[in-house]
């Protein structure tokens, strides 16, 4: 079993720093389940993901454009059909209604002024 050095990684991916995020990345995706690239001889997934940087098993611009999919987050931006419910689970309770709404509904229920607030 040879060990794999970072010589052997910069070599494919000249910066230091994208090999490290590049190499974790990998390892948490051998730990989901992904099929390994090389034997495993032993080694944890982080060694291994170094392994297929290093062997050439593994695309370094492959990973890359799997770890920026990875950390973005899909927003649907597709108008609704016509007649559809427009669901709005997003927006919480409080926002639907207005300062104004709030406040006559303060003066009808006679809490008006900070003394009148229930304390809790």
């Amino acid at each position: 079993m040879a060990r794999v050095t970072v010589e052997d990684c910069v070599e494919k991916v000249s910066n230091r720093f994208d090999l490290v995020l590049l190499a974790a990345h990998r390892a948490r995706v051998l730990s989901s389940g992904a099929p390994l690239l090389v034997d495993r001889d032993n080694d944890k997934n982080p060694v291994v993901a170094l392994r297929e940087i290093a062997d050439g098993a593994l695309e370094p611009d492959a990973v890359a454009e799997d770890l920026v999919a990875s950390l973005q987050k899909h927003i649907d931006t597709e108008e609704p059909e016509e007649g559809a419910p427009v669901e709005k689970a997003d927006q919480p309770e409080f926002d639907r209604i207005t300062e104004e709404e709030y406040i006559r509904a303060l003066k009808a229920s006679g809490m008006t002024t900070p003394q009148s607030l229930p304390k809790g």
